[in-house]
């Protein structure tokens, strides 16, 4: 699982009782993890912290926090960790967990990754949720959707560092945006389908960039699912960091599509780390991007956005006229 870093570590200590919680709920700060599997994961994050020679507590803020505040050790958040543990048996766990932390510990003691020595070929733009950064990093960036907005990253092994201020770099924004959606456009994706009576879904993933390829959606159409042009758009999620989805419109099976991905997409955000968005977006083929459905005051179910009802009364005039 890559490790993202940034310059500071942070976590909350804002814990509530929780004993007399039946185990089988589910945990609400550790999803998707029951309660019973959020306390066990805790224990084993707790234990192997130990064996790291660090003194770490939990007070139920998905963190690990230092018992004394005074000491420099870090706080280890545990909701990624969640995420990736409950795809697999428990009896997996205490590997996954020990080799997990034992990674974010020896990336902290060997403090911040080394800045990038040529920018320009090695910062690589990345798509983030908004507010899993503290506001004052974030306040002066544009979203690319709401919620998300885009920096440039560092990706050394499995260790992927942010950099929220290009001038540390020596450069501009523009020049480090710039660089960073070039080399961002190199990577290449894996792509797997999903086939369901005449809806095709393409799953773009295969780096940690996955979602972040949304921002030169147009390379990807281009080079990985070999569409040059889709003259009426394509559906889009970036439900989680290391994936996109992908539905190239042809005719009205882009309302059953819809629905299929607003599904795929719901489960992907609930249960993958670097949670994202759980929206499915209508994008144009000018790439303008909208929202694919809408909640109308006082309704409990989505209905497609009024921009999807326009297509689709395109498609269906077309369908009218064969």
């Amino acid at each position: 699982m890559p490790v993202d870093t940034t310059e500071h570590a942070h976590g909350n200590n804002h814990g509530n009782d929780r004993r007399l919680d039946p185990p089988g709920l589910p945990d609400p700060m550790l999803p998707p993890l029951t309660r019973r599997q959020a306390d066990r994961l805790v224990q084993l994050a707790l234990t192997a912290a130990a064996g790291l020679g660090l003194s770490l507590t939990y007070h139920d803020d998905a963190a690990l926090v230092p018992v004394d505040p005074a000491t420099d050790d870090p706080v280890l958040g545990l909701c990624n960790l969640a995420r990736v543990v409950g795809r697999f048996e428990e009896d997996r766990w205490p590997e996954i967990v020990s080799e997990h932390l034992a990674a974010v510990v020896e990336q902290f003691r060997a403090g911040p990754p080394e800045p990038p020595a040529d920018p320009e070929h090695e910062l690589i733009q990345r798509i983030v949720a908004r507010d899993s950064l503290p506001p004052e990093w974030t306040v002066d960036r544009p979203d690319f959707l709401p919620g998300l907005i885009a920096v440039p990253s560092k990706q050394e092994d499995d260790i992927i560092t942010m950099f929220l201020e290009p001038a540390d770099l020596g450069l501009n924004r523009t020049d480090a945006d710039r660089f960073g959606l070039a080399n961002l456009r190199r990577l290449r994706d894996h792509v797997s389908f999903l086939d369901e009576e005449d809806i095709r879904i393409a799953h773009v993933s295969g780096t940690g960039y996955g979602a972040s390829r949304a921002l030169v959606l147009d390379t990807v159409l281009r080079e990985s699912l070999q569409v040059p042009h889709a003259p009426y758009g394509v559906l889009a999620a970036l439900p989680a960091r290391d994936n996109l989805m992908l539905h190239v419109i042809k005719d009205l099976s882009v309302i059953p599509a819809l629905g299929l991905m607003l599904s795929l997409a719901a489960r992907s955000y609930a249960r993958d780390p670097g949670p994202l968005s759980a929206e499915v977006y209508l994008v144009t083929p000018e790439l303008v991007w909208h929202c694919a459905t809408t909640a109308p005051p006082g309704e409990l179910r989505l209905r497609p956005s009024a921009e999807l009802e326009a297509l689709a009364r395109r498609l269906a005039a077309g369908e009218e006229t064969r």
